[in-house]
């Protein structure tokens, strides 16, 4: 029996973990991911994510709430029954509500070796400071 996985991200940085979950034959049984965003030359059209656009060519199912504190979001997330949440650079604050749906938590991946560049822009912290060394950090996730 496979884990229930979901995976939660949104820019180019996420895709390889997607992929990489994905073709390990884990069960991603979902993908959370940014809303589209308007985009384009007038900002007339809506571009999905990368890991939006990942997920449908790997035939996972999408959603794109603009909130996890709403209940309707929470509910979705619960009826999926994850066994683990992957997150790397989703862009949103879980709430308890949702970190404590997962029977194994929430892991999440972030692209600095905490706690230097905790939040957004990691890697582009480390550069802007001349960091010589740098990395990515996993933790289990908590309130």
């Amino acid at each position: 029996m496979s884990l229930r996985i979901v995976f939660m991200g949104t820019p180019d940085f996420s895709v390889p973990s997607l992929k990489a979950l994905a073709e390990n034959y884990l069960a991603i049984v979902a993908c959370f991911t940014q809303p589209p965003r308007p985009a384009g030359r007038r900002g007339l059209e809506l571009k999905k994510s990368p890991v939006h656009e990942c997920a449908e060519k790997l035939d996972i199912p999408v959603f794109t709430p603009l909130s996890l504190n709403a209940t309707e979001a929470q509910k979705t997330f619960e009826d999926i029954k994850p066994d683990l949440a992957i997150v790397i650079a989703y862009g949103q604050i879980l709430p308890p509500a949702v970190l404590n749906i997962p029977k194994l938590g929430c892991i999440n991946g972030h692209a600095s070796l905490l706690p230097r560049w905790r939040g957004a822009a990691p890697i582009q912290r480390a550069i802007m400071e001349g960091d010589s060394e740098t990395g990515v950090g996993i933790m289990k996730m908590e309130a």
